[in-house]
């Protein structure tokens, strides 16, 4: 009779995992599906219909495991706004002593996270004036995002590696400028610039507008113009 009930039990457990791996090959195949039609259709050109069909489930299950496709931009930009790297590299900077490494760091944090999720950030930033819903989410990413650049800036500053004056919060406005939305985008979208010149020329600014003893990785206070 005991071997029996555990023969029992452990069958129900295999079907429960198998149901829970199921579940999440589903919830994986429908963002994976919404992100893909976001991208090349835009947020609102899209249907949940479409997202359904992609994901090859009935519209029924993309709104009861996502809740449609507010849901899943927030699921999206949830993913991005949480990647494991943005901890990793603060963590790793915390143990620097080499300000310009810091900003080499930086810069290709920055580079990874706009190569990975470059295209859901696109799509929050152009959903989010006409939709209140994403509008609040990506407040909250973008909060999220330039809070990380707090303890670099404060390890900057322990270092006495910042310009006279310049405080954590300046430190951080400046991260922003050259590391935030805009600076990749118009370099390497609209400009053709490859990532990698574009992150070295990023960080070379940023070495400038931050550092009391700058150090360019193009060898000049210039910066020369990058070749695409």
């Amino acid at each position: 009779m005991n071997r029996d009930n555990s023969t029992v039990s452990a069958r129900s457990r295999q079907g429960l995992r198998r149901r829970e791996e199921y579940a999440q090959a589903t919830r994986q195949a429908i963002v994976d599906a919404a992100r893909q039609l976001f991208c090349e259709r835009g947020y609102f050109s899209t249907k949940v219909d479409e997202i359904a069909a992609l994901a090859r489930v009935a519209p029924a299950t993309v709104y009861a495991v996502s809740g449609g496709k507010h849901g899943l931009l927030n699921t999206l930009i949830e993913i991005w706004a949480t990647a494991p790297i943005v901890a990793a590299t603060i963590e790793s900077i915390e143990a620097m002593d080499d300000p310009a490494a810091i900003l080499r760091t930086v810069g290709a944090t920055s580079r990874r996270i706009r190569e990975e999720f470059g295209d859901i950030i696109r799509v929050a930033i152009t959903t989010a004036p006409h939709d209140q819903a994403v509008f609040q989410s990506l407040a909250g990413a973008t909060a999220q995002y330039r809070q990380a650049f707090v303890p670099i800036a404060q390890r900057l500053l322990d270092l006495g590696a910042l310009h006279d004056g310049m405080d954590v919060n300046q430190a951080v406005d400046v991260f922003w400028f050259y590391f935030g939305y805009g600076a990749l985008f118009t370099l390497h979208d609209d400009n053709g610039w490859s990532y990698e010149r574009a992150e070295q020329w990023l960080c070379d600014q940023a070495n400038c507008a931050l550092l009391r003893n700058a150090v360019f990785e193009t060898g000049s206070a210039g910066s020369p113009m990058p070749e695409h």
